[in-house]
């Protein structure tokens, strides 16, 4: 008789929101292959059944919830806890500690778990305080009654061994090995900027959009992502396009291919991301050979490690520092290069996959994961 396993916590499969569901992508087909019946919780208008990627040997399962910003993921996380009840796979892999509330249900049906604890969510500025407090309760749940963790970086695993004392295995994100893509159309290779980010403050995009106004004065400047919600950064963008010949907004890009070759040719790629660990976006646009400047934390440092150009997060830094990597093509080369080699030999979605997969398999025969 064949494992089970469900995933619970991402918009489903096949979908193209953000990192979770980048890996479940990904993770998925693998363990199908590697023999398990596996089902993806999501939500109905998020998942892709017509995609030609799809795995068809992945069950993709849809239940209700409540389509808001505060109360999207606990509401689907509430519903796909508790069809699984019913459904009982052997194992669940629970993404985003806004879900720990729910654990105490699969515990109670002898389902165990394995909990992505994301980033420190209670720290994004997105989330007013009543939403700071669910997700910080939701962790100690996830302390609580969680079998094992996943940590994707070793940062993330030292914040949580210091604050829950609960340590965990340590699988990051991987990136797809890029062939040679054309350049986006009104494009030059190494000739623009690129952010690529959904549109939150805790993204630098405030800060980023500032700055832009500055950058575009030499070398175009390229932006991708939305809140999602739409407001006010949506607006600043679409008015800057409007303002500044030089800059474009493109909004979602869903096609992977369209954005490999954005990140594959820019001059330099602006990562603003702050809270998370190790940021699966970073970690692709590393993998297809982009020269990055970070904002400077200790998450970005660790992916990046010497490769990396690093700046504070305000205007005149995140300007001065692009510019600077923007007009030195030696350096260009020697960051793509570190980034390229640093992808294969730390981030890749085998070695990703495949240590869910043991994580998973070590939970059902030797107990929780130290």
């Amino acid at each position: 008789m064949k494992k089970s396993v469900a995933i619970i916590g991402t918009r489903g499969y096949p979908s193209y929101y953000g990192g979770f569901e980048t890996a479940v992508r990904k993770i998925a087909p693998y363990l199908a292959d590697a023999g398990w019946d596996v089902t993806v919780y999501g939500r109905p208008e998020s998942i892709r059944m017509d995609d030609p990627e799809r795995d068809p040997r992945v069950h993709s399962r849809s239940t209700r919830g409540i389509e808001s910003k505060s109360l999207s993921t606990l509401s689907y996380g509430l519903t796909a806890s508790w069809d699984a009840m019913r459904r009982k796979p052997d194992v669940v892999i629970v993404m985003n500690v806004a879900n720990g509330y729910f654990l105490p249900l699969l515990k109670l049906r002898g389902i165990r778990t394995l909990v992505n604890v994301d980033g420190i969510e209670w720290h994004r500025e997105k989330w007013g305080r009543a939403a700071k407090k669910v997700f910080r309760i939701g962790a100690r749940m996830t302390k609580w009654f969680a079998d094992a963790l996943v940590m994707d970086s070793h940062e993330i695993g030292q914040r949580w061994k210091q604050t829950f004392s609960r340590s965990g295995a340590f699988i990051p994100y991987g990136g797809d090995s890029v062939d040679r893509l054309p350049v986006e159309p009104g494009l030059e290779h190494r000739g623009y900027v690129l952010v690529v980010a959904r549109f939150v403050p805790e993204n630098t995009i405030p800060q980023f959009l500032e700055a832009a106004r500055t950058i575009s004065q030499a070398i175009p400047v390229v932006i991708v992502g939305t809140t999602g919600y739409g407001g006010e950064l949506d607006s600043r963008a679409a008015q800057l396009t409007k303002e500044i010949d030089e800059v474009h907004w493109l909004g979602h890009i869903s096609d992977d291919a369209r954005l490999l070759a954005l990140w594959q040719h820019a001059a330099v790629y602006f990562h603003g991301h702050s809270v998370g660990g190790t940021n699966p976006t970073l970690v692709q646009a590393m993998a297809a050979g982009s020269p990055v400047v970070a904002r400077d934390t200790p998450y970005n440092r660790e992916v990046l490690g010497e490769g990396g150009f690093f700046c504070d997060p305000n205007p005149t830094a995140i300007a001065t520092t692009i510019l600077t990597l923007a007009g030195d093509a030696n350096a260009q080369r020697e960051a793509s290069t570190s980034n390229l080699e640093r992808a294969k030999s730390k981030y890749t979605w085998d070695a990703v996959c495949e240590a869910y997969e043991a994580a998973i398999t070590d939970l059902l025969t030797k107990g929780e994961l130290t």
